[in-house]
């Protein structure tokens, strides 16, 4: 009994080491020198803005691999940019670790992945909670397995608007942000297709110079850093979409909702082989698989036409690839072109 309290101890000390790595980036916690569990918030001004998310089974293909590293990114990206959709600074994140019994060099391994990843966000982790919940939790292979999730705060500052599509007009441009791999939502769909056709070791399986698992391992991009910038440049938002779950479809007709208008998008970043791959190996229709992933597209800003090249050169200055991807239409319809033909893919 005293060597697990031990080990739990032991784990707590290591993620709230790499969190507290994480601080120097605002001046906003109230440090209490670790005596209580919450923690405090200081200088916040505006509109406060929050959401929960985590990464689901992709954790999977991290137990395959024996890599934990990459998930951190995943994990901040799912929040910080589901924030950013919402033209609001993420700010302060927590995060819950359940796992069925703990493993410190994976902890470690995990937690050095978020340090990095919020350090790029400019995200602080305030803390967070590992529990240990035995076989309640479960994965594959023999080693620890785990469900992680987080909360992130973000803030609207005085004089900002929420970005929630209502400005969004006909002729604005869709600019579209590349994303690397599948980000972190569809990969139960990915997974269940890829066990039938190569059997359990499909994380092994070659795609490309690669493997599967390699591909399927690639962290999210995380998009925040560049919308701050875009607002800190007072270039207008109209409208912004982060592509998990829903696919491209879902969430783009989510963006248009409020102003009831459509978009052609002849010009999106293609899919890549793999995704090309995975929706055959789904037996998807086009419908179905941009309504499954982001099919190479992470994130799209809807912008006045006037400022594209600027917003396409302070994208590309901040290392994100970007393209004008296409324009808002009178029609309610998301029109995009795949493989060279131009489809209709959904209509409200």
């Amino acid at each position: 009994m005293e060597e697990r309290l031990q080990k739990q101890e032991d784990a707590s000390s290591l993620a709230l080491r790499w969190a507290h790595r994480t601080q120097h980036a605002h001046g906003r916690i109230v440090h209490h020198h670790g005596a209580q569990f919450a923690a405090c918030l200081q200088g916040i001004s505006g509109t406060i803005a929050l959401t929960s998310d985590g990464i689901g089974t992709k954790i999977e293909v991290a137990e395959r691999l024996g890599r934990y590293d990459t998930l951190g990114h995943d994990l901040v990206a799912m929040v910080a940019d589901d924030l950013a959709a919402q033209g609001a600074e993420p700010l302060v994140m927590t995060n819950v670790l359940d796992v069925d019994r703990l493993e410190l060099p994976m902890v470690d391994a995990l937690m050095a992945g978020l340090h990095a990843a919020a350090t790029l966000a400019g995200i602080v982790v305030s803390g967070g909670e590992i529990a240990e919940l035995g076989e309640r939790v479960a994965g594959w292979g023999p080693r620890m397995h785990c469900n992680w999730s987080a909360t992130a705060l973000g803030v609207l500052r005085p004089g900002w608007q929420s970005v929630d599509g209502r400005q969004i007009g006909v002729g604005d441009a869709v600019i579209a942000l590349q994303s690397q791999g599948f980000r972190a939502n569809g990969f139960t769909a990915i997974r269940q297709a890829l066990a039938v056709r190569y059997g359990d070791d499909w994380h092994r399986q070659p795609l490309g110079g690669g493997t599967w698992g390699e591909e399927l391992l690639a962290p999210s991009t995380i998009y925040s850093p560049l919308v701050i910038q875009l607002r800190n440049s007072n270039i207008p938002l109209h409208g912004l979409s982060h592509l998990t779950g829903g696919g491209l479809v879902g969430k783009m007709q989510r963006t248009l909702r409020a102003s009831g208008l459509g978009a052609n998008l002849p010009e999106l970043w293609p899919a890549s082989a793999a995704m090309r791959e995975a929706q055959e190996l789904c037996r998807y229709s086009d419908l179905q698989a941009y309504s499954t992933w982001n099919m190479g597209n992470g994130f799209l800003l809807v912008v006045p036409p006037s400022v594209v090249v600027q917003a396409l050169n302070l994208a590309t200055s901040l290392g994100y690839f970007a393209r004008l991807a296409g324009e808002i239409t009178s029609c309610r319809t998301l029109r995009v072109r795949v493989a060279g033909v131009a489809q209709t893919l959904a209509e409200w």
